[in-house]
């Protein structure tokens, strides 16, 4: 992947409410749910982390050996970060289960397909958010046989609702490499846009490539919102 407190609370989603409000040149939000009770708290918990083709989950331990193999493909790895240098599969299975712990801020969630039964096609990642920035990078790795099948953008727009929903962030960003325009797509769909690049700041057999930076804020993903998600 490139780049890289719990409150309970007892409370059914209302929809609609997630208008711009204009107040001394700032923009404000009204509520996107309103939970008012405990049947409702389980109807936005239930679909928060549900697309149209895909499903965020937990990793379980049955998905390391298959994540791990996807994390040391070589040939991935050229596309996800800046050097093509395999972690053994013991590695590969520790960072995996660190970052998809989802103790503190830093999340990582497995995506599954819709079907039944459902097929375990990747990970996703949103970290390094701060209180006072709301600032979250987000990273996606599918596997090599998945990519191209509208996985990665259903999971991108998941991530989005929740980073902006769930965890209050007013700003998502990534990385990705200019020779992965399919990749640029999908974010450009899920609703990022190109802001910059780092010039020639990854190496790749012997020549050098920039890194686009993109990225989406609050505003932005609430105006593109669809009624009723």
């Amino acid at each position: 992947m490139r780049g890289r407190q719990s409150q309970q609370r007892a409370v059914a989603p209302s929809r609609g409410r997630d208008r711009i409000v204009s107040r001394s040149g700032m923009r404000q939000y009204q509520p996107m749910t309103e939970l008012t009770d405990v049947s409702g708290a389980f109807g936005y918990g239930d679909s928060i982390l549900v697309g149209e083709r895909v499903r965020l989950r937990g990793v379980r331990d049955d998905d390391l050996a298959a994540l791990a193999k996807w994390e040391m493909d070589p040939g991935r790895m050229a596309t996800l970060s800046s050097w093509v240098a395999p972690p053994s599969e013991a590695a590969a299975k520790e960072r995996i289960a660190k970052w998809s712990a989802n103790g503190k801020d830093d999340l990582g969630f497995a995506i599954e397909t819709l079907d039944d039964p459902p097929v375990l096609v990747g990970n996703i990642g949103l970290w390094g958010a701060r209180a006072k920035d709301r600032c979250g990078t987000i990273g996606i790795a599918l596997g090599r046989q998945y990519i191209g099948r509208g996985y990665g953008t259903d999971a991108m727009r998941i991530i989005l609702g929740y980073g902006f929903r769930e965890m209050g962030l007013h700003r998502i960003q990534l990385g990705v490499a200019p020779f992965n325009p399919a990749g640029i797509r999908a974010y450009e769909k899920a609703g990022f846009v190109e802001e910059g690049r780092l010039r020639e700041s990854v190496l790749h057999d012997g020549r050098w490539y920039d890194e686009v930076l993109m990225s989406v804020l609050d505003h932005e993903w609430a105006a593109r919102r669809s009624p009723g998600r």
